[in-house]
Order: C-alpha cells, then structure tokens, then sequence
C-alpha cells in the first residue's frame, strides 16, 4: 500500500459497517480522503457499496467491499477478520449499520424487537469483541459507534430503537473504561436528525417541522456526522474516550 503523506489516517485501515447508507458512506469517504484504506460492509445494497468504494478509491486509498448479515454474531465476527485479510490490521472500527421501524411498542412484535437490538446493539459487541485482541496487543485503536438523539431523549414510536441507541451510549462508555490504558479508545456519535432515507416516511412538510425545531434551522446531512468520526479517528484524538459527540445543530438532549 502506498503512503499518503499529509493525511491524518495515511495508511490506517478502517472497517466500516453499514457503508452501503448514507452515513456509512459519508463516513468511508470522509476518512478515504484523511488517507485510510477502507473495508465496507454491506447486507442486502451492493450497487451502493459497489459505488462507495469506487469513490473511495478516487481518493487514492484501497477499498474492498465486504457482505455479512451483522444480526448473526458469527458473521458479525467473520467481517471484522476479512476486513483484516483483505487490508491489514484494523486500527479503526466504525459501527455505523443500523435501523429503525415507525411502531407503537403495543404494535411491536417480539421478532421486531429483537431484531432491532441486535442490529443496533448486539451486533457493535459482537465487531467489538472480534476487533480488540489485536488492537490491544498493538497498543492502538480508534472504536466509533454511530448512536442517535433518541438514545439520549427517546423517540416516541421508535422505543426498540431508542432502547438499542441508549444501550450503545451506555456500552461505548463502559468499554473505553475497560480499555482505557491499552492505546484504545472508544466514543459514540449521536446525531440529531438527519436528513437520510431513515427519514423517508415523513412528507416534506413533516420534515420541515423537525427542521425548525432546530435551533441551527436545518436538518442534519451525512457528511456533518461523517467530519465528528474523522475528528474521533484522528491518532492526536489519544485523551478522548468514553465521549458521547453530539453533531445536532443545538437540539440537545
């Protein structure tokens, strides 16, 4: 692999899930451009991370493009090793697959629910776990988890998600805790709303009165949480850790 001089993440490896949406996607390219070479995964949207990864490599970085379903542990386990065969050692690890589902807790099934906590949730421990032996006996690592607004406030109608973004704010600070004195370090990114496909079954008008609860006046866009990551990714970020970041225009919890 051929050095980027001047870039923060000249020749880091970086393992993003959920590269195949928007976040994700922001986030690869973002740290493509600081120089990292990029695992991408993806589940069910090839053609997206197909296109991610031809962005990426615009930037002058490798980047291969990795399927697993993250609600099974075993493939969640098996991704974080093919990213490793496929680039090198991981030095950065960013959990940004998720989803939601618009229900009332009274209309939510079981099957629903335990679906999404573990891909919201069970998932980040299950690329955690496989990710930090070999970060720890390296001495380095940069762990970012993509969490939400909801994980802080909750979201009426979105309580499985709510439940499993909290979960992940709770976990992130107790994991930087346990790995503290290692040279690794983990943080979370809670957005506030942004304007993805996650906002799809809202009308514009609906959209515009989220906006205006905003103190800044506007939506969120991947690239606002894609700079938080790269800022958390950098080596210098070394006495950050435990960190709920919150890019949100102002709408604090």
């Amino acid at each position: 692999m051929a050095a980027s001089t001047g870039r923060p993440l000249a020749d880091h490896v970086a393992l993003i899930t959920g590269a195949s949406g928007n976040i994700g996607a922001a986030i690869a390219k973002e740290l493509a451009d600081a120089g990292a070479h990029v695992a991408l995964h993806y589940h069910r949207r090839l053609e997206a991370a197909l296109l991610t990864a031809s962005a990426c490599r615009a930037s002058g970085v490798e980047a291969v493009v990795l399927e697993a379903d993250l609600t099974r542990s075993d493939e969640a386990r098996d991704l974080v090793r093919r990213a490793a065969d496929s680039l090198g050692p991981l030095r950065i690890l960013v959990n940004a697959a998720g989803n939601t589902a618009y229900k009332l807790l009274i209309d939510t099934e079981e099957e629903e629910w335990d679906h999404l906590l573990a891909l919201n949730l069970k998932a980040v421990y299950a690329t955690c776990r496989a990710a930090l032996p070999a970060m720890i006996r390296r001495g380095y690592g940069r762990i970012i988890n993509i969490a939400s607004i909801w994980g802080e406030t909750g979201g009426a109608g979105e309580v499985a998600y709510s439940a499993a973004k909290g979960g992940l704010i709770a976990f992130t600070r107790a994991l930087a805790k346990e790995v503290a004195r290692t040279g690794v370090t983990v943080n979370a990114v809670s957005p506030g709303p942004v304007d993805t496909g996650m906002l799809g079954p809202f009308s514009p008008e609906e959209r515009a009165q989220i906006a205006d609860q905003i103190p800044i006046g506007r939506l969120g866009t991947p690239q606002d949480v894609a700079r938080a990551v790269l800022f958390l990714s950098r080596p210098d970020s070394d006495w950050i850790t435990g960190q709920t970041l919150r890019p949100n225009g102002g709408q604090y919890p």
